[in-house]
């Protein structure tokens, strides 16, 4: 009786593809925050458009600046979280590898998680630089990494819809 080995590269449902754009997305997501740290002080801001500013500021929470005036506790958690959530992602590509648009979604909060962990595990903080405002009120800064969370969320809720339609 013959059994089906299961690898990185099988044909059709590969995982390698998805695990390049997770990779592509924490390069894009760590390259720009050592340009950022390399180009501005903590705190200064440069205005690029009527609606956007590069800022350099650091997150020691979660979303939102989440627990980050607790007293160090956070960083830990954060990032067996985020570890916890890579691992599950990795096995979850594994297994539905042949889904486009569900693995899409996985590949960038992946890639997204893990440019935040190793902020966490390096500097004890997630560096944020992107700063979208409209008038006074802005949005809380953010990076490429959060960028690629959301997106991948909005994707698996769109994949999620597209499922139930069906």
């Amino acid at each position: 009786m013959a059994t089906k080995k299961r690898s990185l590269s099988s044909s059709g449902n590969s995982l390698l593809p998805w695990l390049g754009i997770a990779t592509i997305i924490l390069l894009l997501d760590q390259l720009s925050k050592i340009t950022i740290t390399k180009l501005f002080h903590y705190g200064e801001s440069m205005a690029v458009t009527s609606f956007f500013n590069l800022v350099l500021v650091y997150n020691k929470g979660a979303a939102f600046s989440f627990l980050s005036s607790e007293s160090g506790w956070q960083r830990h958690f954060f990032t067996v979280i985020g570890i916890g959530a890579a691992i599950y992602i990795i096995y979850l590509l594994r297994r539905h590898a042949g889904q486009r648009m569900f693995c899409w979604a996985l590949a960038l909060i992946l890639g997204g998680a893990i440019g935040n962990v190793i902020d966490r595990i390096v500097y004890g903080h997630v560096i944020d630089f992107l700063d979208v405002y409209v008038g006074r009120w802005h949005w809380p800064a953010f990076n490429i990494a959060d960028s690629a969370i959301c997106i991948g969320a909005i994707l698996f809720v769109v994949d999620e819809l597209r499922r139930v339609g069906k």
